[in-house]
């Protein structure tokens, strides 16, 4: 299969035959075999097969950026909401400058919204920071919500997707890996259009050719499609396997 294809397949399905396949996150060896052992979009790279989910919950790993809004303050930080099980915990101390205990609220209140990386997960804690370039209290835009295993296709190769709509919107864009993703531009129609190519994105997501489906989508909005140039290989990259300490949502 040419690693171009996006090939659906279900659970135990066989994706390739040959030895010289190694079977990664999603897919497992049987035999001579690479079969799949959930529901998703095949990715072949340099011989590596996954299988990328296309539907299911979003569990938080090491090095995730997510994005969240603060549901309660305790005496040393405050707890997130992300849509996961449990939520997250920013300590005060994970913050970019030093916060008096006291000031809690006047530095991140209830109601308000933050990106933030995941740092470590435990089975009843979830830890995050915001000390990082591209990470922080959200102010303005919109906040929207995507099925989380789109995500990698919102994000695109080295980010390239993500590159296309922000030329085309001008607007700011931070996409969580929790499904949430952050729009700020100079109007609302500037929002409302890269909501629209988001939304276009997540409908298409197993489609072949998405990024000329998309730039042509751009084009009939009446927006201007800049080229982004990418590297040869696959980067498509998502959940632990995203490089830690990246911020995959391209920061502000």
């Amino acid at each position: 299969m040419n690693k171009e294809e996006r090939q659906i397949v279900v659970p135990g399905e066989t994706i390739v035959k040959g030895n010289e396949f190694l079977p990664g996150e999603g897919a497992y060896r049987d035999g001579g075999d690479i079969v799949a052992n959930r529901f998703g979009i095949v990715d072949i790279a340099d011989k590596h097969v996954r299988v990328i989910a296309v539907s299911g919950a979003y569990y938080p790993r090491r090095g995730n950026t997510i994005i969240g809004t603060v549901v309660d303050i305790t005496f040393n930080g405050w707890l997130i909401d992300f849509g996961g099980a449990q939520n997250a915990f920013l300590s005060v101390a994970e913050v970019p400058r030093y916060i008096n205990k006291n000031e809690l609220r006047e530095y991140i209140d209830f109601g308000e919204s933050v990106v933030a990386k995941v740092w470590d997960v435990k089975s009843r804690r979830i830890d995050t920071s915001m000390k990082m370039r591209g990470y922080g209290k959200l102010e303005g835009g919109m906040i929207i919500s995507v099925n989380p295993n789109k995500v990698p296709r919102i994000i695109g190769k080295e980010g390239s997707m993500v590159k296309i709509i922000k030329n085309a919107t001008r607007c700011e864009i931070t996409v969580g890996q929790n499904g949430k993703v952050w729009i700020c531009g100079n109007s609302i129609e500037e929002e409302i259009a890269t909501k629209k190519i988001i939304e276009f994105i997540t409908l298409n997501a197993t489609i072949t050719g998405l990024t000329e489906k998309v730039e042509k989508f751009i084009k009939d909005m009446g927006l201007k499609v800049s080229t982004v140039e990418i590297a040869a290989e696959n980067t498509d990259k998502y959940e632990g396997e995203n490089n830690e300490g990246e911020n995959n949502g391209e920061e502000n």
